[in-house]
């Protein structure tokens, strides 16, 4: 029955889910056409949002674009993919190498989602290198599905958010929240660890029952990880040359960087996506020895940004197209959020409102966007309910990532990486979305009780 189930979602998504850019362009398409009616704005109105939004994603695509090639490149390193192949050997069948990519990804994402995005899927394309049988497009979705799981970790942006004092935490939540709540109430809470746990557990062991059998296993195309051979011949002569091959430039600059970021840790800063990408950066310079190596090494990394510069602008617009508001102060994303409030009661609550959350990160899938939205509208809703600000929050924050298993928006650097296509990893996905959204909803509900 399972095996029947796997095999539907994987055609259904194969036959009707378009290119990622292709989804945008019809998310855009639906956003606009739903916005008139329902924010009572002209088309002149919704293409004003929409225009003014185009370009608002222009930091954080830098940034993604950055952590895809840094951490590409890290991992391009000799010493690197030397770990990263030693530790690949592990696991000696299929299906325990669809289980470990599983738990690691998972992990690593809950310490940190950057991290844990580029990692994930570099130690499963390490694993399709050293063992056959085992079904890439399975082994790439098992390392992307541990993503689910970095909104109820310790880079949420929204448990961070509240754990942050300050007048933007009072205003997103218009005065319900005057004092941070700290993590112990939100991520470390015994509530979100358990869900964290089940569902990490139920990731594992869904993708290992996935794993295709006999016939039907897809491996890797062996030109998907052709990588090339390096040449150690070359000897610099001139000074220009000799400083390209100096290793000492590499040692200096790298201790440069890591020692700002020791200094950041000494001041108590978090580990957020600018420090990653920096943990990054430093050290593949290090690790590649000498700055032309890093270069060159990079250089091949960046080919995989494409789809990150041209699909975020769109979704910056739909997100300009769901927030804006017409002259009565309606918005799109404010609707679906205040449907949930009306047909809420102070044990559903929380469970609505992941569920909601779930379906606006479909078109706005960015966690400080989301929180901006929704955090205005659900935490006054909550508390006059009686539901804690900190369950709300996380509510949010479940939901914000629950639906990036079907959202190609953050699948695209694992894909670049991974050189595949969305249509080969969302079919497994869907299966993980309505597995955990079940472990989820459950957990919210014990939440409460």
């Amino acid at each position: 029955m399972f095996r029947k189930m796997v095999n539907a979602s994987v055609r259904l998504v194969q036959r009707y889910l378009p290119e990622p850019f292709i989804f945008a362009l019809l998310l855009t398409f639906i956003s606009f056409a739903v916005a008139m009616p329902v924010c009572k704005q002209t088309p002149l109105e919704v293409l004003t949002n929409w225009g003014n939004g185009v370009w608002e994603l222009l930091a954080f695509s830098m940034q993604m674009a950055l952590v895809l090639v840094c951490g590409s490149t890290l991992a391009d390193a000799p010493a690197i993919k030397k770990g990263l192949n030693k530790l690949a050997s592990m696991p000696k069948r299929p299906v325990g190498a669809i289980a470990l990519v599983s738990l690691v990804s998972a992990l690593a994402c809950w310490i940190n989602w950057g991290f844990g995005l580029i990692i994930g899927v570099i130690f499963a394309k390490s694993i399709a290198r050293k063992m056959r049988g085992v079904d890439y497009r399975l082994l790439i979705a098992s390392a992307y599905s541990g993503f689910l799981v970095w909104h109820g970790g310790i880079s949420g942006s929204i448990p961070l958010a509240l754990a942050t004092p300050g007048t933007a935490l009072t205003a997103v939540t218009m005065g319900v929240v005057t004092e941070p709540i700290p993590i112990s109430n939100t991520v470390l809470s015994i509530y979100n660890l358990g869900i964290c746990l089940f569902v990490i557990i139920a990731l594992v062991v869904a993708n290992s029952l996935m794993h295709p059998k006999g016939k039907e296993v897809i491996e890797v195309d062996p030109r998907l990880l052709e990588e090339e051979e390096e040449d150690n011949s070359f000897k610099p002569s001139t000074p220009a040359e000799k400083a390209e091959n100096s290793i000492a430039i590499s040692i200096i600059i790298t201790i440069m960087g890591l020692a700002f970021l020791v200094v950041k840790f000494v001041r108590g800063e978090s580990l957020d996506l600018n420090t990653v990408i920096m943990i990054f950066l430093f050290l593949g310079i290090l690790f590649h020895k000498t700055p032309i190596a890093y270069v060159k090494s990079l250089n091949k990394a960046a080919v995989g940004c494409a789809g990150i510069l041209l699909q975020f602008p769109f979704y910056a617009g739909i997100m300009g197209i769901m927030t804006g508001t017409s002259a009565e102060g309606v918005s799109l994303a404010g609707e679906i959020s205040n449907l949930c409030v009306n047909i809420s009661n102070e044990h559903t609550f929380p469970l609505l409102t992941f569920l909601s959350a779930g379906l606006v990160n479909i078109f706005i899938p960015s966690g400080g966007g989301q929180w901006a939205l929704q955090g205005p509208i659900m935490m006054p809703a909550g508390a006059a309910l009686g539901v804690a600000p900190a369950v709300t929050g996380m509510a949010i924050a479940w939901g914000d990532a629950w639906t990036n298993l079907i959202q190609p928006f953050w699948a695209i650097p694992a894909l670049a990486i991974a050189k595949l296509g969305a249509r080969d990893i969302m079919g497994y996905c869907l299966i993980n979305l309505l597995i955990s959204g079940i472990i989820i909803c459950l957990g919210f509900l014990i939440w409460v009780i």
